[in-house]
């Protein structure tokens, strides 16, 4: 996901033959290179003559990425995307590599829309993060349970709550839809409709309305999952993990990562 700094691929080459442009090089893979001080990882192929990326991230270069790194590394991807920058990703080598052990640096939490994407939209790979869809980007305790394995077992640094222009959930919420068990998901987003502060039409038909309480959602998703977890309020509390939020804007491909993120 990360590509490296300019500076550190001038630097760095194999007999003689450097490493391509920032633009060339892409993603490799997940925070390979994320930092100066945490080392480049890459191993030099004497045989072939260039640089041969790791294909998953292992836990050394996981547990070298600090949580703000981390959430770097996932604007930078994001921007690759934007870009329309080809991926450089190997997603076979990625699965052999990550075949018997796991390593991701997040836990994200997205809606389910089929147009965002978590992954793609910001240039991940396999091993990479924990991802966790349902409709309207909710922290059910399910999903609370899931986030505390990912984070005080498996190791993970960042919980990253994103939401989305135009989520239909949202809208659903705005207008109490009732449909069977998505009821009782929209009421836990109800609250976010509530405490949206707003003046002009609150509508599911107005799109701006619906972007700020899809935003407050995230903000009030964040407040609850530090809340109602005390282990995961914990290892926030020590600077081992970051909860952070952010906002996919449909029509331009863009993610706006909510401040202090």
């Amino acid at each position: 996901m990360y590509a490296p700094d300019a500076e550190v691929m001038r630097q760095h080459s194999v007999k003689g033959t450097k490493m391509s442009d920032p633009g060339d090089v892409g993603r490799r893979s997940f925070l390979k290179a994320a930092s100066v001080a945490g080392g480049v990882a890459f191993v030099g192929s004497a045989l072939r003559g260039r640089i041969v990326w790791a294909a998953a991230l292992t836990r050394a270069q996981r547990d070298r990425m600090t949580p703000d790194e981390i959430i770097q590394a996932m604007k930078n991807g994001n921007a690759r995307f934007r870009r329309g920058q080809p991926t450089t990703q190997d997603y076979l080598a990625q699965q052999r590599a990550s075949a018997k052990g796991q390593y991701p640096a997040a836990v994200l939490l997205s809606c389910i829309d089929s147009r965002a994407p978590a992954e793609t939209i910001m240039d991940l790979g396999i091993g990479d993060v924990f991802n966790t869809r349902v409709a309207g980007n909710i922290a059910n305790d399910d999903i609370l349970g899931s986030m505390e394995f990912a984070c005080q077992v498996a190791g993970a640094k960042v919980i990253l709550v994103m939401g989305h222009t135009a989520c239909g959930a949202i809208k659903g919420a705005i207008d109490r839809v009732q449909l069977g068990n998505l009821t009782g998901l929209l009421e836990k987003i109800q609250p976010a409709v509530d405490a949206t502060v707003y003046q002009g039409e609150r509508s599911a038909k107005n799109y701006t309305f619906v972007d700020a309480v899809a935003r407050k959602n995230v903000e009030l998703t964040m407040v609850g999952i530090h809340r109602r977890s005390e282990i995961i309020a914990a290892l926030e509390a020590k600077g081992a993990v970051k909860i952070a939020g952010a906002m996919y804007n449909l029509e331009t491909g863009a993610i706006d990562f909510l401040p202090s993120t």
